[in-house]
């Protein structure tokens, strides 16, 4: 008996059809998501553009270090950038005004060849010439005398190399940064018992060991001083830094970028544009980040009554040389690239 071809025909397409039906099923969910993804990075890019744009704040002296012979980029050259957060809030605005100090001062060297980092602790009252005064005093007065162009005027001439860049942030942003990102995970080196960001005294107690903190709990690791001294501070404060840097740059963090956007906007200033700010973050995205921490060595003394931390001369000559080997400069003229 001759099998009915014509049946078998239509069964076929009828399986085919099936198939069709099938792939469709899958794919139309996949395309979907695929759109529905690159919709999300497309409006998480148009918003960081917008945030980067809005941060934007150039330095009086141009896109220039003094110490360079020519403006340099992340994208080709090794960097330096000024990391400063200064102690201001809603309440010490309405006690001080805006003649606000650095609290944390730290400058971060990037070797793009080696894809590592340098990150130094520059303790808050550390004695140094502040340029714009043509006197000695405590660093984080620079910043009250004569703003961001008056603290990188006197951070290049402490340790005599090019700052390129800088980031600016004030208690709020350093708190709502941290959130944003669901907290982080610190080895909390003391425990101690310090304020909080209203200045409300004993309002934050942490225990040592390693532990989840929130913003607020960050912050009063990076802050808190009394406990120790300006030396234990700077590393406190490079701990808090490097957890909060692995944590923006995993994957898992990926979803919490818009939170992250809403966290700087408005509160974060930088000469840094959206491309240089892209192409440091695909540097760091390309290798496992490798952070080095350096602190300024000296001693606690009391001058005229008041309390400074006068840094070691050796310390200071030993860690500009390490610098400026890692941005590939020499020495304290021009600056030339090596």
């Amino acid at each position: 008996m001759k099998p009915d071809l014509e049946a078998l025909n239509r069964a076929l397409q009828k399986k085919r059809s099936k198939k069709k039906r099938i792939l469709w099923f899958v794919l139309i969910p996949l395309f979907l998501l695929i759109i529905g993804g690159g919709s999300y990075f497309f409006h998480i890019y148009n918003k960081a553009q917008a945030v980067a744009n809005g941060a934007y704040s150039e330095l009086g002296r141009g896109d220039k270090s003094d110490k360079r012979e020519k403006a340099v980029k992340p994208m080709t050259d090794n960097i330096s950038i000024l990391i400063m957060g200064v102690d201001e809030s809603d309440t010490r605005t309405k006690e001080y005004g805006t003649a606000t100090r650095t609290d944390a001062l730290l400058l971060a060297t990037i070797n793009k060849n080696d894809k590592s980092v340098k990150l130094l602790s520059i303790p808050r009252d550390s004695r140094v010439y502040i340029p714009s005064e043509k006197k000695e005093d405590k660093i984080t007065h620079a910043h009250v005398f004569g703003g961001v162009d008056s603290t990188i005027n006197t951070v290049e001439r402490f340790l005599d190399v090019p700052v390129d860049y800088y980031v600016k942030f004030n208690f709020k942003s350093f708190i709502k940064i941290v959130d944003s990102l669901g907290g982080i995970d610190v080895d909390v080196p003391v425990t101690f018992t310090e304020q909080d960001s209203k200045d409300q005294q004993g309002a934050i107690h942490l225990e040592k060991g390693r532990q989840h903190l929130n913003g607020e709990q960050a912050l009063a690791l990076a802050r808190t001083r009394h406990i120790d001294s300006d030396y234990m501070r700077g590393q406190r404060q490079q701990l808090v830094l490097e957890a909060i840097a692995q944590k923006a740059l995993s994957v898992n963090s990926i979803n919490k970028l818009g939170d992250l956007l809403d966290a700087v906007d408005h509160d974060i200033k930088t000469n840094l544009t959206f491309d240089d700010m892209m192409a440091i973050t695909k540097n760091s995205m390309d290798s496992r980040l490798k952070i080095d921490k350096l602190q300024v060595k000296g001693q606690d003394k009391y001058i005229d009554g008041k309390y400074f931390y006068v840094p070691e001369e050796k310390s200071v000559q030993d860690i500009t040389k390490e610098l400026q080997g890692h941005l590939g400069v020499t020495g304290k003229l021009d600056h030339k690239k090596l």
